[in-house]
């Protein structure tokens, strides 16, 4: 899933309340947070073409591991065991979206799935269906994930939230907004034709 549609999901699923939000937020956050490294990385210090960074770098495998490293299961119920044994709602709150996201990933990616289950096992599920790619039904995942993370971010602005998880909704709105322009000019309109 994209990371907007991971931190609605958070929100939903886990965080309600003044002083839920910023923890699930956090760990809505976290799993996706090496990927962003990683393309800073190769593209703004190295200045590496999308291209050879997604088909070629993203799958080293000290970059997999790193990436998997903060998707792992095992970590993420160790996480809730520290913080029942501390008594932190925080951080059960913050493990709990760590752990969203990980079993939402688990269930969309197909060639770049991660392992999940480190530092358990190394193997990898497949799944048969990803959120992007088209060979696995992408084209159609795509816009329900589109779909669910705008209306989920649209029915959190409408209830009765802290201030920042209506605004983060409100991001999430026009992050999908301009994303779907941006599909509409350089994929669909003129701008296609153009490229």
């Amino acid at each position: 899933m994209n990371t907007p549609a991971h931190v609605i999901a958070g929100l939903w699923a886990v965080g309600h309340g003044k002083r839920a939000w910023a923890p699930v937020l956090a760990g809505s956050l976290l799993p996706d947070l090496p990927m962003f490294l990683f393309y800073a990385w190769q593209r703004g210090w190295l200045a590496r073409p999308d291209s050879e960074i997604w088909s070629t770098r993203y799958f080293e495998a000290d970059w997999q591991l790193f990436f998997d490293a903060f998707n792992s299961l095992p970590a993420v119920m160790l996480g809730l065991l520290v913080a029942r044994w501390i008594g932190s709602p925080a951080l059960r709150l913050f493990f709990l979206s760590v752990g969203l996201h990980c079993v939402l990933d688990l269930v969309v990616h197909h060639d770049d799935a991660h392992r999940h289950f480190l530092p358990l096992a190394s193997w990898r599920f497949e799944s048969p269906i990803s959120y992007w790619d088209p060979a696995h039904y992408g084209r159609i995942l795509a816009p329900l994930e589109a779909l669910f993370a705008v209306v989920g971010a649209g029915l959190l602005m409408r209830r009765q939230e802290p201030l920042p998880v209506r605004w983060l909704a409100g991001g999430t709105l026009v992050a999908y907004g301009a994303a779907l322009v941006f599909a509409l000019v350089y994929w669909v309109g003129p701008g296609a034709a153009a490229g």
